[in-house]
């Protein structure tokens, strides 16, 4: 039987002149679901960085290993993913459902041939939502009738920005006052996950901004790397679960490392959060 998803065609009018981040990601997974002009973003960066690949490589594990933390270890069942990209490899949905096939799903995107997989995602499995909207614009979204359809806000919601924050373009403070707005409209006990590039403030800085370079010099235009305590400010107001924020690869790896780090993988940071709850002098309500 064909993969509906895998059958959809890009939309009549896409802009193949312009890199997209999840063509981009795509291209960097080696999938299909790319042009020509996102497959240049990668040349770009792998001329400065031959390892650019396991920028992509790393981030994709990490969700992957997070997903089944909170579904499997906190029963986590409800997640909004702002980072659907395109079907080179697996989605948030496919991890958390094989655990709890009970789970619900809703992704976030406004980009036009994402928008198309979406589509035919919520064909295939009546427990996927899709959004269409801005994710970097929190007031539109959190008062989405579409959102508020798709949980109950008086459990814990998992919050995936994985992979997304490093492509907003405007000041450096941005990604930390969109966080936090976000964090303010979860329900307590919430979880936030994230993943940024990581300017390692090491030996290995020299590539970082190379990288950054190459991305934001491309079509694409955004791909800011950013300090540790850069993107711990994004966790802002949640209780970090251990180990904090770390390299994607140390964010417990299913295995003990086999081989050292090459320069790439030290440039790209993940971590989770979670929400406090109320205490017990709260309203009821809130908790």
């Amino acid at each position: 039987m064909p993969d509906p998803i895998a059958a959809v065609p890009a939309p009549a009018g896409a802009d193949t002149t312009r890199a997209s981040v999840a063509g981009v990601y795509d291209a960097f997974l080696d999938g299909k679901d790319n042009y020509a002009v996102d497959r240049e973003v990668l040349r770009r960066v792998c001329k400065v960085a031959p390892e650019a690949r396991d920028l992509a490589v790393a981030n994709q594990a990490f969700l992957v290993r997070v997903c089944r933390f909170l579904a499997r270890r906190l029963e986590v069942t409800q997640f909004l993913d702002c980072g659907f990209g395109l079907p080179t490899v697996e989605n948030t949905h496919q991890v958390v459902q094989r655990i709890n096939p009970d789970a619900v799903v809703a992704y976030v995107g406004s980009d036009p041939v994402v928008l198309a997989y979406g589509r035919a995602l919520l064909a295939e499995n009546e427990r996927v939502r899709f959004v269409q909207a801005d994710f970097f614009q929190p007031k539109s979204l959190v008062e989405s009738d579409q959102l508020r359809d798709c949980f109950d806000f008086t459990r814990p919601i998992a919050f995936l920005q994985v992979g997304t924050l490093h492509h907003y373009v405007g000041d450096r403070g941005g990604p930390a006052r969109i966080m936090r707005e976000y964090v303010d409209h979860l329900p307590s006990g919430s979880f936030v996950a994230i993943s940024h590039f990581l300017e390692p403030e090491n030996a290995h800085s020299v590539v970082a901004h190379r990288m950054e370079k190459a991305f934001r010099s491309s079509t694409l235009g955004s791909g800011t790397f950013r300090t540790k305590a850069e993107i711990e400010e994004l966790f802002a107001g949640l209780d970090l679960a251990p180990p904090g924020v770390t390299r994607c690869v140390d964010w417990w790896p299913d295995g003990p490392r086999t081989q050292p780090l090459n320069q790439v993988q030290h440039c790209i940071a993940g971590g989770v959060g979670r929400k406090p709850r109320k205490s017990a002098t709260s309203d009821p309500q809130d908790r």
